[in-house]
């Protein structure tokens, strides 16, 4: 059974850093690309990451680069999303995805 479980969020002032991890099991984990895909209070699903399965590629949606850090340790089966200068509408539910798998979620919630 593929699994996907997200942590890291919490509550961070405006300017703060999270990391996010996305913990793997049922599936070989370092064959497959990993997303992380948010959605905002009252919006859809915004895609911003993806990283292949060994983890030498990597992309970013123009609203989090310069700011997001995708990376992946295939010994730990977990993908991370380092988040720095934290910005309120980055105030989201962060999913991990492993198409057609979509773990549970983790909030961020920026605010002073």
């Amino acid at each position: 059974e593929v699994q996907l479980v997200e942590s890291g969020g919490g509550l961070v002032q405006p300017g703060g850093s999270l990391r996010l991890s996305c913990a793997a099991s049922g599936f070989f984990f370092g064959s497959y690309a990993i997303t992380w895909v948010r959605q905002a209070p009252g919006k859809g699903l915004e895609w911003i990451s993806h990283i292949n399965g060994e983890g030498g590629m990597t992309s970013y949606a123009d609203s989090v680069k310069g700011r997001f850090t995708i990376s992946r340790d295939n010994a730990k089966n977990t993908v991370y999303l380092q988040i720095d200068t934290l910005k309120p509408e980055d105030t989201a539910r962060y999913y991990c995805n492993k198409s057609p798998y979509w773990g549970q979620g983790t909030q961020v919630t920026v605010s002073s």
